[in-house]
């Protein structure tokens, strides 16, 4: 190994240098103080866990993202998180089982095998929240609208909300009543918008009806009017007909209270399909970067105790950060020549400047250029004097 080779990362692991570093703290920590005024309860679960609770009905695709190791002291295979949505649920079902609704909100970095996507980070950091105890479409709205009223206090030109409901293909799927290995082969089909699906519904011999609705599922993506197309191509199917009627329900509200929010239905959209079970929704910008997701995973905790109803988002922080306009942090650099004055009062006068908000450095550094004010001693007083050309 070379010594350049020392000081590599692995790919897809990044890290983040001034000024970014604080831009993307103060905006965990500005995400964090909006949940808690939406009355959400700050949790902090532990980076690792054993295996089994970590991944307990969160299906294949987190198990292949999740880094394992083993536990020295019990000898238990250990998993660093992927998500923290499963301890959350963990948490509400053991260690907070509270009466009614809970809601609690968390901020971490996870960890992943493989990256989402050519240029997504194998280690963001994710600010999220959940709902607890609420089954119906209100705990929805109210999901929804905390994620988009939380990323609406950012400079971000544009948003557009997804909206869809796996509840829908789990009903078809349940209707055809195939095996799991040909249950798998449709939902690949389905996720990759296959043309390939047709021909595959023929040769599992799924009647012609239910073949026509899955086939056209996948079609079912764009504005408003998809939805009255999928009412058309329901007709008979009453439960995925109340599933449309609530997502119809659902956009109005959200447009009504977030008029500059643009919507986009895709019905066949079943990220996470191993356990959402109903409304699933993102958030992206204009260039169509995924700024946040989320969606209704009811009775997850039920391995845990409790069968519950549940709905939850989280948002990519790194992303988010990268997508705002860049605005820069008011650096208010200060300095202080050392043994200037008496060394308490100078002690003094520096603390009453950094409670104020500046970073006040004593240095006998004698360049100005990083900084933009000096603090110096005028009789009897500590004054801020504006370094040349400073704005400040």
């Amino acid at each position: 190994m070379t010594s350049v080779d020392r000081w590599l990362l692995p790919d897809g692991v990044d890290e983040i240098l001034p000024p970014e570093a604080e831009r993307l703290e103060l905006t965990r920590r500005r995400l964090l103080d909006h949940f808690v005024g939406w009355g959400y309860d700050y949790v902090i679960p532990p980076m690792i866990e054993f295996l089994e609770s970590l991944l307990t009905g969160t299906g294949s695709d987190l198990d292949l993202k999740t880094f394992k190791l083993t536990d020295q002291l019990s000898g238990r295979m250990l998993g660093i998180r992927a998500d923290i949505t499963p301890q959350v649920a963990r948490m509400d079902a053991h260690s907070l089982p509270v009466e009614g609704v809970q809601r609690l909100c968390y901020a971490g970095t996870v960890l992943h095998t493989r990256p989402d996507h050519m240029l997504a980070s194998r280690a963001p950091i994710k600010v999220g929240a959940e709902l607890f105890g609420d089954t119906g479409t209100s705990g929805d709205l109210e999901i929804v609208s905390l994620m988009l009223d939380s990323l609406l206090q950012y400079s971000l030109p544009s948003l557009n909300l997804e909206l869809g409901d796996v509840g829908i293909f789990r009903l078809l799927q349940q209707k055809a009543g195939l095996e799991p290995t040909e249950e798998q082969r449709l939902f690949d089909l389905i996720q990759q918008k296959s043309a390939d699906l047709g021909t595959a519904l023929l040769a599992l011999e799924v009647p012609s009806n239910l073949s026509d609705q899955l086939v056209q599922l996948p079609t079912l993506t764009g504005d408003e009017s998809v939805l009255q197309r999928a009412g058309q191509v329901f007709a008979d199917f009453p439960a995925v007909l109340e599933r449309l009627k609530n997502t119809r329900k659902l956009a109005a509200a959200i447009q009504e209270r977030f008029p500059a929010v643009n919507i986009h239905f895709d019905l066949s959209e079943l990220r996470g399909f191993a356990y959402h079970t109903g409304l699933v929704f993102a958030c992206y910008d204009q260039s169509g970067l995924l700024l946040a997701r989320g969606g209704r995973y009811d009775h997850v905790g039920e391995v845990f105790g409790r069968a519950r109803g549940a709905t939850g988002f989280d948002v990519d922080v790194k992303t988010l950060v990268r997508c705002e306009s860049a605005e820069t942090i008011e650096s208010k650099r200060v300095k202080v020549a050392p043994r200037t004055g008496d060394a308490l009062q100078r002690f003094q006068a520096m603390q009453q400047y950094r409670q104020q908000g500046y970073r006040v450095i004593e240095t006998d550094d004698s360049s100005l250029a990083d900084f933009d004010f000096e603090l110096v001693l005028d009789d009897q007083d500590w004054l801020l004097q504006p370094l040349k050309g400073s704005e400040k």
